[in-house]
């Protein structure tokens, strides 16, 4: 063990039945440093973390930390040893308060008997103050935006005085602005002497935070270089092994009329308010705006999900009121959710259930459903999204993110829908599935559907758009055309109503 490394994993290697997840991987961290750890989904990432704060135990190899051998079993026992890790799927007692999820299970007592209320609320208090973190001790977890329960999460990890923290795409649903406060924190971590092992498919922001960058491949380490000696280019060459001459697949050229207007749009118990705007056949437009701006419920309040209390849906000249999932269906929506997780797969069901779900009615012959039919269309799915998958029969919570997005796209496809919702559609996938992503939405755009995008990520607004609609407090700040637009413009408008 080297003295400038507060952590090192040498030649670490997991096997699972069938596939190698890790082959002889290494890892050094300093103390003060933020270490970025880049891959394509499947490339050993969080198999190499999950070692290290003892989810999983490797098959050989060494972890040191501060010149001293560990081998955590479990993950109470990483952060007894100072090892910390922030998972980007959040796993919190929602119906407690934030207090209470931070200090669950070492709760402060009275005597070793009754729960010390007030001296757990103070300690949380102290933390969030040492932090600059604005969030109340008593706020349940479920009324707050998955961002500041994200902010809760971390503060957790701090929490541990840990030396190591492990950050796993801690941005993929925070904006601009809140992504900005969450850097101030790590940095003050930096300072303070930790090791900062920070994942995440975001290119801009590895290059504006990290110290030195590591990049995986297939399970291996291909490469650890001082971040300023790399640039995007590099770094995508290293994850993917190959050349991506550009980040966006060329925009569809041929727009046609318009299919789709809105007007005065407002949903009854959400934040969207008279939002007017209109949709042409075969366009891709991006809806930008601040967490808490009323994008996402702007795509749920047109898909049914939230009850409009005004406004018009008018499709080809008609008024369409679609109060419901099902009766946006039936109308040729579809959305695809931000949650992927949570709301947008069956994590306990194989492709094929995944697949078919939402178009169950046309399997019905009598009181079974057609299983061939079923199986051919699941097939068609997976060949037309291109998903890399053992079989059909293979449960979707064993893909990776933009695998299991690729098969909610072949889901909503079987129900031939004409208008394309889609809440951040890339979220948490890397960028050679991103790009992917990518051409399946131009293609889309291509054979005639509408596209409505909500997305964080301004240059993937900007670079796959043809036009952005820009919320904020709940409306429609203004209109841009990507073409022409900055991200100056785009976040003039996104605070205009604060």
């Amino acid at each position: 063990m080297q003295e400038n490394y507060l952590l090192q994993m040498t030649n670490i290697s997991k096997f699972f039945p069938g596939v190698k997840a890790l082959d002889g991987v290494t890892l050094n961290v300093r103390a003060g440093s933020i270490h970025a750890l880049m891959g394509e989904n499947g490339a050993g990432k969080s198999t190499l973390m999950k070692c290290l704060f003892g989810i999983y135990s490797c098959d050989s190899g060494e972890i040191y930390l501060n010149g001293k051998k560990i081998q955590p079993q479990t993950p109470k026992e990483a952060l007894e040893l100072g090892i910390a890790m922030v998972h980007q799927e959040l796993n919190q007692a929602l119906t407690r308060n934030v207090a209470d999820n931070i200090w669950l299970g070492r709760y402060p007592t009275r005597f070793g008997i009754a729960v010390a209320e007030k001296e757990m609320k103070k300690k949380t208090a102290e933390l969030f103050e040492k932090l600059e973190i604005k969030i109340d001790a008593g706020t349940v977890m479920n009324e707050m935006s998955v961002s500041r329960r994200q902010m809760a999460e971390i503060a957790k990890a701090v929490s541990y005085d840990a030396k190591i923290i492990v950050l796993d795409e801690p941005t993929s649903s925070l904006n601009d602005k809140e992504a900005e406060q969450l850097f101030k924190i790590i940095k003050k971590l930096r300072d303070s002497g930790c090791g900062i092992i920070y994942i995440s498919h975001k290119m801009e922001e590895i290059m504006k935070i990290s110290d030195e960058v590591t990049v995986m491949r297939d399970g291996r380490h291909i490469a650890t270089e001082p971040c300023e000696a790399l640039s995007i280019d590099k770094i995508i060459h290293l994850m993917v092994g190959r050349e991506l001459k550009d980040r966006f697949p060329p925009k569809p050229q041929q727009i046609g009329e318009t299919v789709l207007r809105v007007e005065n749009l407002s949903a009854r118990y959400a934040n969207t308010k008279n939002v007017s705007f209109d949709l042409k056949r075969g366009e891709i437009v991006g809806v930008a705006g601040l967490d808490g701006s009323g994008r996402t419920e702007l795509l749920e309040t047109l898909f049914g999900l939230l009850t409009k209390s005004e406004g018009k849906i008018i499709l080809q000249g008609e008024e369409i009121r679609n109060n419901s999932p099902s009766e946006a269906i039936k109308n040729k929506f579809a959305l695809i959710t931000e949650e992927r997780r949570a709301t947008g797969i069956f994590s306990i069901l194989d492709i094929t259930d995944n697949t078919v779900i939402s178009n169950i009615k046309s399997y019905r012959r009598g009181l079974l459903l057609d299983a061939k039919k079923m199986r051919i269309d699941t097939d068609w799915g997976i060949a037309a999204m291109k998903t890399k998958t053992p079989s059909r029969a293979t449960k979707i919570r064993s893909l990776s993110g933009g695998k299991q997005q690729k098969v909610i796209l072949a889901r909503w496809l079987l129900t031939k829908p004409s208008f394309l919702l889609l809440d951040e559609p890339t979220r948490g996938i890397d960028v050679g599935a991103k790009y992917e992503i990518y051409q399946l939405i131009t293609e889309l755009a291509k054979e005639g559907k509408s596209v409505l995008m909500v997305s964080s990520e301004m240059p993937e607004l900007l670079g796959l758009c043809h036009r952005i609609l820009v919320m904020s407090g709940g409306r429609l700040a203004g209109e841009l055309d990507a073409s022409s637009a900055t991200q100056e413009e785009i976040m003039a408008l996104a605070a205009k109503f604060i």
